[in-house]
């Protein structure tokens, strides 16, 4: 089973909600950045909710996620789009600490509490959309949970857990969910959500158990509507092309200084980390087109 997300609406129309499978995404981020545990569990988290908010975009609309909380990660940084695909890293993947009190990872001494959520949103107008709200715990659910209330306005609940295998650091399980409460909601509906959600078990052991977003959904909402179904993977926006164009870029004259002096170079994609290596004749090749 693929990585997708649904959305959805449930308790007749009052409530909006998202819910993703992300396991396949994080092992894959995880992977090709080398991250320990934690940094695995934190960057992984912002990801699958940055995906999520990706689905309340439309069309040719992007998300860009960022967390500074003064911790030993660094930053964790996320784009994604309204198509399911999204990429994160983090400053430093290699981060790793004993489990904390309650047997989690403790994601909150590596991302820290001294610091903002940021998201910017372009929407293709003049100018992207900004918000910022603290950091409340470092928990990364907690905090958006904290974001949609501070910065959008909007009632939400924020689910979600990265399941870490602690003999080689794959991914074993990844999802989340997010509740939204729409404009006039009873109370009575919103005492119905808190009470579900009191009884609910980690987000990361109802995927590892082998819930689907649907199931997970189900445990929460009343009478849950499907209203969409998106595939999700992790994929980031650098192609072969675009590196030769950025090379291209740079100019004849310092083309043919890097040519000379250094006799090769190598492109280095923070996001994906992939490297585009060019040899003396690859450059060479480029300098003609140019």
């Amino acid at each position: 089973m693929g990585d997708y997300m649904i959305r959805a609406t449930g308790f007749n129309g009052h409530v909006r909600a998202f819910a993703a499978r992300t396991t396949e995404s994080v092992e894959d981020m995880r992977r090709r950045h080398d991250m320990w545990n934690t940094a695995t569990a934190a960057a992984g988290r912002t990801l699958t909710i940055s995906l999520m908010m990706g689905a309340m975009l439309k069309g040719n609309e992007s998300l860009h996620v960022k967390v500074k909380g003064g911790g030993p990660i660094g930053q964790i940084i996320a784009e994604v789009n309204a198509h399911g695909e999204g990429i994160a890293y983090v400053s430093n993947p290699h981060v790793h600490f004993e489990l904390n009190d309650k047997g989690k990872l403790d994601v909150a001494r590596a991302v820290g509490t001294d610091g903002f959520v940021y998201v910017t949103k372009d929407l293709g107008l003049k100018e992207p959309y900004q918000g910022s709200a603290p950091i409340v715990s470092g928990e990364i659910g907690e905090d958006f949970t904290y974001y949609f209330v501070m910065s959008e306005q909007t009632p939400s609940a924020v689910g979600v857990g990265v399941l870490v295998n602690p003999e080689d650091r794959s991914v074993l399980a990844a999802g989340g969910f997010i509740l939204q409460l729409l404009p006039n909601t009873p109370e009575e509906v919103v005492a119905a959500i808190e009470e579900r959600l009191g009884q609910l078990p980690q987000v990361s052991r109802m995927i590892g158990e082998g819930l689907t977003p649907e199931e997970i959904l189900d445990r929460v909402l009343d009478e849950p509507k499907i209203l969409s179904h998106t595939d999700i993977q992790f994929s980031c926006k650098c192609t072969v092309d675009k590196v030769v164009q950025a090379l291209i870029s740079m100019g004849r004259e310092e083309m043919e200084g890097l040519i000379e002096e250094q006799g090769e170079a190598e492109v280095h994609c923070h996001f994906c980390n992939e490297r585009y290596h060019y040899d003396r004749s690859a450059l060479e090749d480029i300098l003609k087109d140019m």
